[in-house]
């Protein structure tokens, strides 16, 4: 039976104990798809609230003001430090009454967290690395908006000993595909800030997404193959599913998009893990949604009932998650 290195395996491994992931909203920034700089409207499936339930929270300020790289000032940082603070609070006491956790890694997940004036990252960033119980920091965002001196900035807390990775949300190498989900960019760029973390001792983690619109079984595999020949350390794959209030959910009333069944995925699934080297973390391989606006596949609002399905699936062919 082969184990695969989940994001689990990796931490106990690496600091003796478990790592709780503690997912982080800050009022006030935005995507680059969003705001007008490459496109509007953000990603055809984009519903932020969907995988960052806080943003929904009373600990989540709802601000007009949206922050680009260019600007100077800030004049939201006091607003976005306390929301990170309160977040952060309220999420590790939770875990560390319940699970007995000690460790945790911050993690900057919801919008595009590199999208920002540098001068403000480092703040945020600070503010999260400072806490004892951190071990690392981990940040979601786009291989597009990130640059040499946010990598060099976050290499000096490599080299104290915290453990740093970059999420970059790729979803398909496949340019028609980025031009369907109005990505506003391509991947020519992908390897070059790939390396350029790597380089400097940051991790990459790869977002995947597997059921997009129009693209077939060798497409996914081809993104998958592409991203594994680049370099990586860690992966996450989750399938497509339809929010309502976005873009694919009008295409999915006019039938123009058909969700990806939960044995078709696991088929997929069962077909990547079998390309993925062992030193790969896993960072996740499905996504659950408890939300009244998921429209379909129903089969995303219970995590449990697919993850147990993929479980079992996984182990028939020889592969323990």
């Amino acid at each position: 039976m082969r184990k695969m290195l989940t994001f689990g395996r990796y931490f106990q491994r690496r600091f003796g104990e478990r790592v709780r992931k503690v997912p982080l909203s800050i009022p006030g920034f935005t995507c680059p798809n969003i705001d007008g700089t490459l496109a509007r409207g953000g990603c055809i499936f984009c519903k932020n609230e969907s995988f960052s339930p806080s943003l929904n929270s009373q600990e989540v300020p709802k601000l007009p003001f949206k922050l680009k790289p260019s600007m100077q000032e800030n004049p939201i940082l006091q607003q976005q430090i306390q929301a990170l603070n309160i977040q952060f609070e309220t999420q590790s006491e939770y875990h560390r009454k319940k699970f007995k956790m000690r460790k945790f890694l911050a993690y900057f997940q919801s919008f595009t967290n590199t999208y920002a004036p540098l001068e403000t990252l480092k703040i945020l960033y600070n503010e999260a690395l400072k806490r004892k119980e951190v071990v690392g920091i981990s940040i979601g965002t786009r291989f597009d908006s990130i640059t040499l001196d946010i990598l060099d900035y976050l290499a000096e807390w490599v080299q104290k000993d915290k453990e740093v990775w970059v999420e970059y949300g790729v979803q398909s190498i496949h340019q028609r595909t980025l031009e369907l989900i109005n990505r506003g960019h391509d991947c020519s760029a992908l390897e070059y800030w790939v390396d350029e973390a790597r380089k400097r001792g940051i991790k990459i983690c790869i977002h995947l997404i597997y059921g997009l619109p129009e693209e077939t079984d060798e497409m996914i595999l081809a993104s998958l193959e592409e991203v594994l020949r680049i370099g990586l350390d860690g992966l996450k794959i989750h399938p497509l599913y339809v929010m309502e209030h976005t873009k694919l959910a009008q295409m999915y009333k006019a039938g123009e998009y058909m969700p990806i069944s939960l044995e078709h995925y696991g088929d997929l699934l069962v077909k990547s893990l079998k390309l993925i080297p062992a030193d790969v973390v896993m960072h996740r391989i499905s996504a659950g949604v408890h939300s009244g606006d998921l429209l379909a596949p129903k089969w995303c609002m219970d995590k449990n009932i697919q993850m147990n399905y993929l479980r079992q699936l996984l182990r028939s062919h020889g592969i323990e998650y």
